[in-house]
């Protein structure tokens, strides 16, 4: 992000944005998601789950520094918690956790935290899927509904 970014944006925003973690796809993921925000920005999550617990979790986006910065939040906020906890995580939680956004830029929460409850959503049919019928589960719905 820019010189004139860095007055517009809180100093979290900006580190998350400049260094994200735990950016990239995921390979045979446990549960992942993809969507497209109003703005264009498209969000996927990537997750492995143990024991009810999120191993690891990925982020990619072709968004703006705004969604970097919510994308790595929430994979910080998220990782080595159980499913349950990460399912109530809230796009406040995450605009709070970054000292704030701009009032244009709050969408880029909603759409970090629809992504995760998506992802997580994936997460629990694959194991239903695997339960009921013995088969791996489809891939999951990029539609964003």
């Amino acid at each position: 992000m820019e010189r004139q970014e860095r007055a517009y944006y809180s100093r979290k925003v900006m580190e998350e944005a400049n260094n994200p973690q735990n950016v990239g796809r995921m390979s045979k993921p446990d549960g992942a998601a993809e969507i497209t925000g109003p703005c264009g920005d498209t969000m996927e999550f990537y997750l492995r789950v143990n024991n009810e617990t999120i191993d690891e979790i990925s982020f990619y986006t072709d968004g703006c520094g705004a969604t970097i910065a919510c994308g790595s939040m929430t994979t910080r906020m998220v990782k080595e918690k159980g499913v349950e906890e990460a399912g109530k995580l809230t796009s406040q939680d995450i605009i709070d956790a970054l000292d704030g956004l701009p009032e244009e830029n709050l969408h880029y929460g909603k759409l970090a935290a629809d992504t995760l409850q998506k992802a997580l959503h994936n997460y629990h049919e694959k194991g239903i899927n695997k339960k009921n019928s013995g088969h791996p589960a489809r891939k999951p719905d990029r539609s964003g509904r």
